[in-house]
């Protein structure tokens, strides 16, 4: 009875958390209220992809324009940031910044607040894939440069070595590791073999290594005197020097000079440092990288730091890429996305999913302490996650890592199973649907409302889990929770079998009760969160 008495004690004194701000980027969406009015119609947000040439793919691209918030960061910034954003900046980070203004927006002053907070207020926003359309930009250029460069000082005139074989003077038996000549081989394995040649003579290059000698003796210029009066002239001066060289020699762009530094500002971080940045948040900031739960993981993250008292407020999300061809290629690869041209539902015919991009990022923050400073909860209330993983496969969930999440979600909430009465499905469209419904019903009762919403707005990998979230947080503020895709007659008939009551294609009321969430990412890290309303005069009991 003590422990019992004990543990009643510590979740009483819990601090309470509140969702005090949301902004959205979806398939479609370019805010989190054109999210919230699509959401409710209905029907699927998916569209074609043309990034093959015509395709039968079909994926969720982003609706997104940062001159939308133009005004905003010119308000606040020197004219040249807007440009900065522009130039330097991959899509992942500017959609989780675009997100973030939105959050501002529904409790006025909590802007100011977050920069009067200092180390109190953190920003645990990540992302699930990273800025790949910059990697993969920064790859195709780097690569092309590399090719130009090495097949200019192959050329006999710029290669000596190169020179004398091609005239007979230099028997091959004397050149060291020699690869095999393009032209004897195939047509289809030239190209190939071209790079290998000149990569090859390139590195035989006399003149390379006198041209190298004079870049080095630019480089090589130190910083004397006063360095911040003196840096800038040492860099331009540098610069000018290798313009002159490159001319003087009539080489094309060095591979190392033609790279980007994109590919450096738009790490996997940037999604949480530019947030600081433009909000002038000041506390503690990283982005966590947790897949599909990469949502779920930031809210806990952000929540234990408000129950731990570190923090009064944190900006936690996640933000994706819009779609791919690397990734569309890989999930194809990997067998688990859908080709045909139609839409593939969750619970369905589990041909597979569709991949989308856009950001998700919410403003939470310690209950008590927010509200006394003016400020309004919105959606629902959060009051568990539980985190696990498999540590088993890369792709395929368990059953005992996600039902150990669900039980320390609970666990954490100070919940019962038969408290939950909606429940948000991970589900991909994939086999594992079956499995997933199937774990579930061994611990929710008959009556629970699943919904499963990858059919609307397809998979973002980090963000998937932030909107599905915050369509169930919707439900809490609307009072009725919005439709999906699925259709009764489309129901895969062994997962009919297992549970009866799915959400379709019409919206339903929010069942009294808690609503709990599950988010199973890519090398078997879970997440579960449950929520619950807000109380109102209509339903006073509710906490």
């Amino acid at each position: 009875m003590s422990e019992n008495r004990s543990e009643n004690m510590v979740q009483q004194s819990r601090r309470r958390v509140g969702v005090f701000g949301w902004g959205v980027v979806a398939p479609g969406c370019d805010d989190v209220e054109s999210f919230r009015e699509k959401l409710y119609q209905g029907g699927s947000w998916l569209e074609s992809f043309e990034d093959f040439g015509p395709s039968n793919f079909l994926v969720g691209k982003p609706d997104f324009d940062l001159e939308k918030y133009h005004p905003w960061i010119d308000e606040r910034f020197p004219p040249n940031r807007f440009r900065q954003l522009q130039s330097k900046m991959g899509l992942p980070t500017l959609m989780a910044v675009g997100s973030f203004i939105q959050a501002l927006g529904q409790n006025p002053g909590i802007e100011k607040t977050l920069q009067e907070l200092g180390n109190a207020a953190h920003v645990y926003v990540g992302t699930g894939l990273g800025d790949l359309p910059t990697i993969s930009e920064v790859a195709l250029t780097a690569d092309k440069a590399q090719r130009n460069w090495d097949a200019f000082w192959a050329h006999p005139d710029n290669c000596p070595a190169r020179a004398a074989f091609d005239a007979g003077d230099a028997r091959p038996d004397t050149l060291s590791e020699l690869p095999v000549q393009p032209e004897s081989l195939p047509v289809a394995d030239q190209e190939d073999a071209r790079i290998t040649w000149n990569k090859y003579w390139a590195s035989q290059s006399s003149k390379l290594k006198e041209y190298l000698v004079e870049s080095r003796e630019i480089e090589g210029v130190n910083v004397v005197g006063e360095v911040e009066s003196n840096k800038t002239s040492v860099i331009r001066g540098k610069m000018k020097k290798a313009a002159q060289l490159r001319k003087d020699w009539g080489v094309p762009e060095e591979p190392w000079n033609a790279i980007s530094p994109n590919l450096l500002w738009n790490i996997h971080s940037s999604v949480a440092t530019q947030i600081t940045m433009m909000g002038k948040i000041t506390g503690p900031s990283f982005s966590p990288v947790a897949a599909c739960s990469t949502f779920g993981v930031a809210l806990k993250l952000g929540m234990d730091a408000i129950q731990r008292g570190e923090a009064e407020a944190v900006v936690i999300g996640a933000s994706d890429p819009p779609p791919h061809p690397m990734v569309v290629g890989a999930f194809n690869a990997a067998r688990v996305l859908s080709n045909d041209g139609d839409v593939s539902k969750p619970l369905t015919g589990l041909r597979g999913t569709h991949i989308s991009g856009g950001s998700c990022v919410w403003i939470i923050g310690d209950l008590e302490k927010m509200t006394a400073r003016g400020f309004t909860p919105i959606g629902m209330e959060p009051i568990g996650v539980g985190l696990t993983s498999d540590a088993d496969h890369i792709i395929t969930p368990s059953e005992e890592g996600p039902t150990a999440s669900i039980h320390s979600a609970l666990c954490s909430a100070d919940a019962k199973v038969e408290e939950v009465t909606s429940w948000d499905l991970h589900c991909t469209a994939t086999p594992g649907d079956f499995l997933e419904v199937q774990n579930a019903r061994k611990l929710f009762h008959e009556d629970i409302l699943m919904t499963a919403r990858k059919g609307t707005f397809g998979h973002g990998m980090g963000v998937c889990g932030g909107w599905e979230l915050t369509a169930q947080m919707m439900a809490g503020e609307e009072g009725h929770v919005a439709p999906t895709s699925l259709e009764n007659t489309e129901l895969n008939s062994q997962i009919s079998e297992i549970h009866g009551n799915f959400l379709l294609g019409d919206s339903v009321n929010l069942p009294e009760g808690l609503a709990g969430k599950l988010s199973m990412g890519v090398g078997g890290i879970n997440a579960c969160v449950i929520s619950r309303p807000w109380a109102t005069e209509n339903n006073p009991e509710v906490r």
